[in-house]
Order: C-alpha cells, then sequence, then structure tokens
C-alpha cells in the first residue's frame, strides 16, 4: 500500500483531524488489538515496521506504542519489542469507582450484559447490610461487565427496593449504576465498605466469564453508602484473575 494511502487511512480512523498522528497510530494500533489482529501475548511489528506502514518518524511510533503502554494494553520488554497485553482494568483503592470509570482512561467501550433482575427477599447477609425489614424484599440485578469485547466481571447487585425500582427503568447496558444513581435518581453517593478475597468459579459465574469452574476469581464485596449515611447498594464483584489490578496510596503515618 503507498504511503499516500495510508495517510488516508490514518485520518479517517480519526475523529478530529487536529489530533495528533501518533494519537491516531495509537488508536488504529488499539483497534486491532481489541478485533484480535494482534492477539493476547504476541509481539506487535517492530518500530521500523510500522514506521513503513504509517510513513511516519520513528519518535512517532514511540510515543503511538508508549500510549498503549501506559493504558497497559501491552507491555515493552527490553531488546524484544511490544507484546500485547490482556485487557484489564485498574481500580484505585483510594476511590468510589464505577466499572466504566476504571475503563476511562485506556479508551476502551464497555457496556454491560443484563443477565437477570428481579425482586424478592434477599440473603440475610444482604438484609442486615442494607438494614432492611424483616421481610422486606430488595432487587437484584445480575450483570457481565464487558470490556473490549472480553468479559470481565459478574456482577451480583442488590438495592433497596424504591432504589432498584428506578434503576431497572434505565440503561444499565451502557452506563454504570454509579452514574445512573447520582445522575438519573439525583441521589449522592459517600463512601463505601471493601472487603476483597480471592473465591473459585461456580457454574454460573463460570459460564458468564469462561473460565473454568473451580478457577481461582477475585471477589469484590462492595457496600455502599448515600450522602446521608444510608447503605442503598450491596455487590459481589466476581472478576477473572487476569482482568484486575488494585492500587492505592499507603501515608507512612
Amino acid at each position: 500500500m503507498r504511503s499516500g494511502a495510508l495517510r488516508g487511512k490514518i485520518d479517517r480512523a480519526a475523529p478530529r483531524r487536529t489530533d495528533p498522528r501518533y494519537t491516531v497510530i495509537g488508536r488504529v494500533l488499539r483497534e486491532r488489538i481489541l478485533d484480535g489482529r494482534y492477539a493476547q501475548g504476541t509481539l506487535l511489528p517492530s518500530e521500523r515496521e510500522l514506521q513503513q506502514e504509517f510513513a511516519v518518524s520513528r519518535v512517532t511510533i514511540r510515543l503511538a506504542l508508549d500510549s498503549l503502554r501506559r493504558t497497559g494494553l501491552v507491555e515493552s520488554r527490553q531488546g524484544k519489542g511490544y507484546f500485547v497485553q490482556p485487557v484489564r482494568a485498574l481500580h484505585d483503592l483510594g476511590r468510589l469507582q464505577g466499572f466504566g470509570e476504571m475503563m476511562a482512561s485506556t479508551g476502551i467501550e464497555v457496556r454491560s450484559i443484563v443477565v437477570d433482575v428481579g425482586e424478592g427477599l434477599p440473603p440475610p447477609e444482604i438484609q442486615r447490610a442494607l438494614e432492611l425489614d424483616r421481610g422486606e424484599a430488595a432487587t437484584t440485578i445480575r450483570r457481565v461487565r464487558v470490556a473490549g469485547g472480553r468479559a470481565l466481571s459478574y456482577d451480583v447487585s442488590y438495592f433497596p427496593i424504591d432504589i432498584g425500582r428506578r434503576l431497572v427503568q434505565l440503561d444499565l447496558t451502557h452506563a454504570d449504576i454509579f452514574v445512573l444513581i447520582e445522575r438519573a435518581l439525583g441521589t449522592d453517593l459517600a463512601f463505601a465498605d471493601l472487603t476483597l478475597n480471592v473465591t473459585t468459579a461456580d457454574s454460573t459465574a463460570a459460564g458468564h466469564l469462561g473460565v473454568r469452574e473451580g478457577e481461582p476469581l477475585l471477589r469484590l464485596r462492595r457496600l455502599t453508602f448515600d450522602a446521608k449515611r444510608r447503605p442503598i447498594d450491596f455487590e459481589y464483584l466476581f472478576g477473572r484473575a487476569d482482568a484486575f489490578e488494585f492500587g492505592v496510596r499507603v501515608p507512612r503515618w
């Protein structure tokens, strides 16, 4: 392909003509990773090969590759090149974040598959956590969270009926529940209590995440409170062990 045609290809991939060329090239490479043309674990073409393909300088290619490295899509190995990494969500444990917020810095499209919604008596642990009266029902929403076409987590969420009934009428496929609670329901969120451990995949989680039954999963237990300190969202998030990284800033004292 002639360099002029390649430049046209780059231009068509750019949503804004003012985007730097390395940004557009990074977007093209990201699309190739996400659609499987560059498979997980494989070596990307060399800097020289990419330089020739896109008819740009080596500096431009290095900037494009570095943008992919910063989002975790590729890993640089000294003397070997750049290798494709699995799509991961980086969870800052110092912030209350939804899945879409975790993935925002990567530029990767995220969505949810709503598996089930319903109402009924929750297990005793959830009843106590949400401070429900004896015999009081809760709304349950089960979702698979998908990024770049890959299922990363299976989430089971419980809400008081007055919150849950309004949530299930909203767009649970394309918006984080935290965002919907704050923007659509007008309820400010304040904080959450989190616990994190390792469990094994039962048949349900394994089926949704594409892993083997009994394979290790990360389990995040999260109870979220609104600004009035009312517990309004109890969740179990079952994540693929290779799909999440956790970070937190820890003070010395």
